[in-house]
């Protein structure tokens, strides 16, 4: 049974199916002052390229993946710097706030081997993770192309993409390798997006739980989503701009887009 989140999402490990009882919540000012209303579907006519995130936002973070491989990125860092566990979380947090991942700041600061770094961490079990056949639907209703941009790897993506049974709803996983290891939010990797895909910035929309993801996209000129509820379900105030809309709910919110009938 999917359980009620102290963000309002009703979520499951499952999928995030279509609940009727819960809004969508639709912004389009800061999200410091947040107003609801359905999503507009004219607000969206014109994109003709959809970006999503992977992890905790083609699946939610109830399935805590992310949990696991928190772990084992501290594992890695106590085997390679013989650091205790504590210490371990610490830099592993730390790095991730000042470098965009814990891999960047583990190669910009000791040199660490990217590849092997990422498949020991996505070393991970994801049978929790059960079909999305709801977004499924609502996916393929969506007009445009569909793209997964991640900080995570191709094989990681796959994995789950196969599990949720989402794969071939995608054109392609543009990934932290393709970006030569220079995660989101650094611009770099976005400019890297739209060049290899041939984007249309102003066309385009991205979708992402981390709302610091965000500006850079929308400095590009892309309309930016930004689904509340995973694990850094925070927004600092100077990120507000950059995003045009804040949902609770993927499905609801595609589903809305596309009427049955269209």
């Amino acid at each position: 049974m999917a359980g009620a989140l102290p963000s309002g999402r009703r979520l499951s490990c499952v999928m995030r199916g279509i609940d009727k009882a819960a809004p969508v919540r639709h912004i389009t000012a800061a999200p410091m002052n947040l107003t609801d209303s359905p999503p507009r579907v004219r607000s969206f006519g014109h994109i003709d390229t959809w970006i999503f995130d992977l992890d905790n936002t083609l699946y939610p973070s109830s399935c805590r993946l992310y949990i696991e491989v928190e772990q084992r990125m501290a594992r890695y860092i106590m085997d390679e710097l013989k650091l205790d566990l504590e210490g371990a979380h610490a830099l592993r947090r730390r790095y991730f706030q000042e470098h965009g991942t814990t891999l960047r700041g583990l190669m910009n600061e000791y040199g660490v081997e990217p590849r092997r770094f990422l498949d020991y961490v996505h070393e991970i079990d994801v049978s929790g993770v059960q079909p999305a056949t709801a977004l499924g639907r609502a996916l393929a209703a969506l007009p445009g192309r569909k793209l997964v941009f991640t900080n995570g790897t191709r094989n990681h993506a796959k994995r789950v993409l196969d599990r949720l049974e989402l794969t071939h709803h995608f054109a392609a996983i543009h990934d932290i390798v393709a970006i030569d290891f220079q995660p989101k939010p650094n611009a770099a990797g976005y400019r890297t997006l739209i060049e290899t895909y041939a984007i249309e910035p102003r066309r385009a929309a991205m979708i992402e739980d981390m709302a610091r993801n965000l500006p850079p996209a929308a400095a590009l000129g892309m309309t930016t989503i930004w689904l509340r509820g995973g694990p850094h379900d925070e927004v600092d105030a100077h990120y507000a701009d950059a995003i045009h809309h804040t949902i609770d709910n993927l499905t609801e919110f595609l589903g809305a887009l596309t009427p049955a009938g269209e």
